[in-house]
């Protein structure tokens, strides 16, 4: 039997006047899994694969403060 669990890191990262601020996706291994718009949350998300995340994703995307990082294992995974 074998314990499968989930686990990603969560990064918020403020752009400049040229690029916007995004977040990255990363997986254990820290491998980048999404990276998409601060604004466009729901779509980066279903665009990489991660859209049965989505609820809890946003909920903390809009907590997390620029800079930090959020490890983050889904309530199913």
């Amino acid at each position: 039997m074998f314990l499968f669990c989930i686990v990603f890191y969560i990064l918020k990262i403020k752009g400049t006047k040229i690029i916007p601020d995004f977040i990255q996706i990363r997986d254990e291994k820290m491998t980048l899994r999404a990276y998409f718009r601060v604004s466009q949350i729901e779509r980066g998300l279903e665009k990489n694969n991660l859209k049965q995340y989505t609820e809890e994703l946003t909920k903390i995307i809009e907590k997390l403060p620029f800079g930090k990082i959020h490890k983050y294992i889904p309530k199913n995974g």
